[in-house]
């Protein structure tokens, strides 16, 4: 444990150790469900959530905390690329995401419009024969992707082009590296974690930018790669909460441009190139609704550690550092606010799903539950096969934050097994669902066309009335700042 984490537990220690007495008891709240590792995780990073009832930190501060490398040890690969941004006479890229952008909005959307920058990425793979301690060799990025590329469980071509969580504003693939290395262990292939530019510095839609240039590259790779040219066929996009958000927004964008043209071709790198969809995408506790506004951000609050939304709230969340407010400022970390509703930002909002590769998606009884719900519910009624997974009484990314439970386990070996099956026996994925319980995990078999919990009206009121309680809070709050497009 490294001398942030001990910060960060030692004045929790008493309530932690109140905790543990009460759980062994059976006197917690949750004790029929949760062992007391579950608890205690569950109470911590809810005090890092809330703050503990302390004052905010910056988002700076907290952003930076996020970001601080680790380094790589144990069994884990890593390689390190950095993936080119075409030449400004030389891009389609921004052209196609503003062309949908715009013609995906239904009313008036303001943003800026963001060039590209060269991006990081993570060429993440298992290391089978490492201790837990061991350091990677000191090598050149190409030697190590050399040995990541030999190493003996590779066996499946499935490459994971993987995008993390943390709010949009949160986190690194440095921070996760031990979610990439599980899961290219379990897919048995190869995980590309992408370094997208965060916000507040960065707003929507940058980081579709980053992701679409580098699925692009992962096809059509540019001179000086460490990778040769991977099909698409053999593409899965990963990702957790806002993550899995990404995911479901770059996949909404492809199908747009496959939905205004039959062999739609982008302006990369000196040349046209197709852009075809991938063999899948998956999100694990995907954060679907950028406005927050379906009801399970409430009720479930009981198995969940993500703060409460507050829809009147805009600027003053957050105390002002050199990141925030922005200038311009705007009423949203991530965008702007006209944008809430728009299906690129929230894909709760993207009514068509047709013609999409397989879909896996993985909940718990978490706060964005109903969001999940809703998508996947969708996707399949639209005739979009689908691996759907809820587990009775887990918090948001369980499988990630608690991997010694029995049920992380099975998360984590379900999503290797559909990336896996999606590039190797595309043909034999269906449709198919399945409710785990907390204790014994015990499974029942639902219909995935049957387990949305919020009709599509209600979505769109709810949506809408927390995107204009938010547009009154900024009005409120922005003292004479531009006023966001409805």
């Amino acid at each position: 444990m490294d001398l942030a984490a001990v910060k960060l537990l030692a004045p929790q220690i008493p309530s932690l150790a109140n905790t543990a007495v009460w759980h062994t008891f059976g006197m917690t709240p949750n004790g029929d469900k949760w062992d007391l590792r579950t608890t205690l995780t569950v109470q911590v990073l809810r005090s890092f959530m809330t703050g503990g009832g302390k004052k905010p930190s910056s988002i700076g501060k907290v952003q930076a905390a996020t970001l601080k490398d680790p380094g790589v040890k144990g069994k884990t690969w890593v390689a390190k690329a950095t993936i080119p941004a075409p030449k400004e006479s030389e891009d389609g890229v921004r052209e196609a995401v503003f062309g949908a952008v715009d013609a995906m909005a239904e009313g008036q959307v303001q943003y800026t419009k963001p060039g590209l920058v060269d991006i990081g990425v993570e060429w993440t793979g298992y290391r089978s024969e490492a201790g837990t301690n061991e350091v990677m060799p000191n090598s050149s990025e190409e030697e190590r992707y050399a040995k990541l590329m030999a190493e003996p469980t590779r066996t499946s071509d499935t490459t994971v082009l993987y995008l993390h969580g943390g709010a949009y504003y949160l986190c690194d693939p440095a921070s996760h590296r031990a979610v990439t290395s599980r899961l290219a262990k379990e897919c048995n292939g190869r995980v590309c974690s992408v370094r997208y530019r965060l916000a507040p510095q960065t707003a929507f839609p940058a980081q579709l930018l980053d992701a679409l240039m580098v699925y692009l590259s992962l096809i059509h790779p540019p001179p000086g790669s460490l990778h040769t040219a991977i099909p698409a066929s053999h593409i899965v996009f990963g990702g957790d909460s806002a993550g899995g958000n990404l995911v479901f927004a770059l996949l909404q964008l492809l199908l747009q441009l496959h939905r205004t043209s039959s062999n739609p071709q982008i302006f990369f790198h000196g040349r046209k190139v197709d852009v075809p969809l991938p063999a899948g995408a998956s999100a694990n506790s995907g954060w679907f609704d950028i406005a927050r506004a379906m009801p399970s951000i409430a009720t479930n609050t009981k198995y969940d550690y993500l703060p409460p939304v507050n829809h009147d709230d805009t600027l003053s969340r957050f105390p002002a550092d050199n990141i925030w407010p922005t200038n311009p400022p705007r009423g949203d970390l991530f965008c702007d606010l006209s944008l809430l509703d728009h299906p690129l930002v929230s894909p709760l909002l993207a009514a068509d799903w047709s013609g999409s590769p397989p879909l896996w998606f993985v909940t718990g009884e978490e706060c964005l539950t109903d969001e999940d719900t809703v998508v996947a519910a969708r996707a399949a009624k639209q005739g979009v096969q689908v691996w759907w997974e809820q587990y009775e009484a887990m918090p948001h990314c369980f499988g990630m934050l608690i991997p010694t439970l029995a049920n992380s386990g099975r998360c984590m070996r379900s999503w290797g097994e559909f990336c896996r099956k999606v590039v190797e026996a595309p043909s034999e994925v269906q449709t198919k669902g399945v409710w785990i319980s907390a204790k014994g995990g015990v499974e029942r078999e639902v219909k995935v066309q049957d387990v949305a919990t919020v009709e599509d009206g209600e979505v769109r009121r709810l949506v809408k009335d927390a995107k204009e309680r938010r547009m009154r809070g900024w009005e409120k709050e922005g003292k004479g700042m531009p006023k966001p497009a409805l």
